[in-house]
């Protein structure tokens, strides 16, 4: 498998089981004009970037799997948004991650294209 691909699969994988084992920092950025239960919405958030790194680590589907991955990057800012301005008044450290998770979608967004090429 391409390098690039398996650290994507890898990283999405991570990810997607992170919010089954340890899902109550997710719950806590779900935006809240998302209708039922913030827990609802990060259950299907870990498993959609499971499907999505299962989907990048098969030759066949890797395509389809780099820009399922660009999308779910996308569609997950909110999200990032909804966390730097709770966190706006935290201690540095936890606003340094909020903030600097915003600008990081775009390396994100650009590496799951350049697996879909």
């Amino acid at each position: 498998m391409r390098k690039d691909a398996a650290s994507l699969a890898a990283f999405l994988g991570a990810m997607g089981t992170l919010h089954f084992v340890a899902p109550k920092p997710f719950d806590g950025i779900v935006p809240r004009s998302l209708p039922g239960s913030p827990r609802t919405w990060t259950y299907l958030s870990g498993v959609a970037e499971l499907t999505v790194a299962a989907a990048v680590a098969h030759p066949r589907t890797r395509r389809a799997g780099g820009l399922a991955a660009a999308a779910l990057f996308a569609a997950v800012f909110p999200a990032n948004v909804r966390m730097a301005i709770d966190w706006r008044h935290a201690p540095p450290a936890r606003r340094a991650i909020a903030y600097g998770r915003l600008p990081m979608q775009i390396p994100l967004i650009a590496w799951a294209l350049r697996v879909a090429r």
